[in-house]
């Protein structure tokens, strides 16, 4: 384990039986109020988007939005929110996507995206990858290329990868953890 992954293993706190028994939930909050380690976190999520040519952060909400906008100001690049729908004024981009038990549709500003941007997808968790994979359709509906995906922690006995990367068609997934 490298000294970042020790860093911020150290600051995320297991919950037992969060959200509902038998889940063991990953509690990212300690990291974010440590200043060193939210630094580091933010740093080296800066350095995935400046090494892949990103000139927008995507932001999934809502933890997204907590390490995007940092990552973006870090990286002197633009952010972007990415919202559950109905959350954006104005003209937006939306797209469905299927969850476990149910679905969910999440939407962009239609104006916010170019053909000219590369956009990196900021997010605290890959678990399944549904969100992540209808954030891909949007950015490239949108007429942008996507430069990747950046996690903090990938949960992999979830799958999350494997949905991911036909969607990815090429571009990398990164994490910095993987439990």
């Amino acid at each position: 384990m490298t000294g970042i992954e020790e860093l911020l293993t150290s600051r995320i706190r297991d919950v037992a039986d969060y959200p509902e028994p038998g889940v063991m939930f990953k509690d990212i909050t300690p990291l974010l109020a440590d200043p060193a380690a939210f630094g580091a976190l933010t740093g080296a999520l800066a350095d995935i988007a400046v090494r892949n040519g990103a000139t927008k952060i995507v932001g999934l909400e809502a933890r997204g939005f907590i390490l995007g906008a940092p990552v973006a100001v870090h990286a002197g690049i633009g952010f972007i929110p990415v919202r559950k729908a109905g959350k954006l004024p104005g003209a937006t981009l939306s797209q469905a996507y299927d969850l476990e038990y149910g679905s969910a549709e999440i939407e962009v500003h239609a104006e916010d995206l170019s053909a000219a941007d590369r956009v990196l997808v900021v997010d605290d968790v890959l678990a399944t990858g549904g969100t992540a994979e209808a954030s891909l359709q949007l950015i490239r509906r949108a007429g942008a290329e996507v430069a990747g995906v950046a996690v903090l922690m990938e949960l992999g006995f979830l799958g999350g990868r494997g949905r991911l990367e036909p969607a990815l068609a090429g571009a990398p997934l990164e994490a910095l953890l993987t439990v």
